[in-house]
């Protein structure tokens, strides 16, 4: 965990907070405690090689922290408990509203229907949200969220299904910030050729 940022009292009772909150989605193969922390660092990450100020790195954090805890209370398209959940926390410890504020934003950008982010922040959010695709993770990972939605949603989904939509998803994912373009790009098309293989062969 990058000292950078969890030596602030926040950030360090938040995790805290989170963890108890996903202790319950233990059973989930992808969206769990450590999937946010995974991507919370690599948002640091981005926001070091971007060159966002300090407080902004904060915000970053709390943001990415709370942006699965919805799971806790419904599987799909729920951004809106995303938010009110950091909101509620923030409040009882008294962080400014103004930031609030930012953070309920951050979070509601991070949709997958959620295609022209607006500002830095929200480039980066959605760059580190979908990092692990253009990593040598990806098929672990993909499979790993598949056996999960398979697991919440009672259903079975057939793997030439999952192949053509995974391979739709990286063939229409755009980057939104330079330092993710210029270190995933090879390994993105990389990832998008092996499935580009093992759906012809499905055929």
């Amino acid at each position: 965990m990058p000292e950078i940022i969890t030596d602030r009292k926040i950030v360090k009772n938040a995790l805290v907070y989170v963890n108890r909150m996903l202790g319950s989605l233990e059973q989930h193969y992808y969206h769990h405690y450590w999937h946010a922390v995974e991507v919370m660092n690599r948002s640091i990450y981005l926001w070091k090689k971007e060159w966002l100020n300090e407080e902004e790195l904060e915000i970053l954090a709390l943001a990415w922290l709370f942006h699965d805890t919805w799971f806790i209370i419904q599987y799909d398209d729920n951004e809106r408990f995303w938010a009110k959940i950091a909101k509620n926390y923030l409040k009882t410890v008294l962080f400014p509203n103004e930031k609030i504020e930012i953070i309920e934003d951050l979070i509601m950008a991070t949709s997958v229907k959620y295609l022209n982010p607006k500002n830095i922040l929200e480039k980066v959010l959605k760059d580190s949200d979908m990092d692990n695709l253009w990593t040598d993770k990806f098929f672990k990972k993909w499979n790993d969220l598949k056996k999960e939605i398979e697991l919440v949603k009672k259903i079975k989904i057939e793997d030439p299904d999952w192949h053509h939509y995974s391979l739709d998803l990286l063939r229409k994912h755009n980057f939104y910030t330079k330092t993710e373009n210029i270190e995933r790009i090879e390994k993105k098309l990389e990832n998008e050729k092996e499935l580009e293989k093992i759906v012809s062969r499905e055929k």
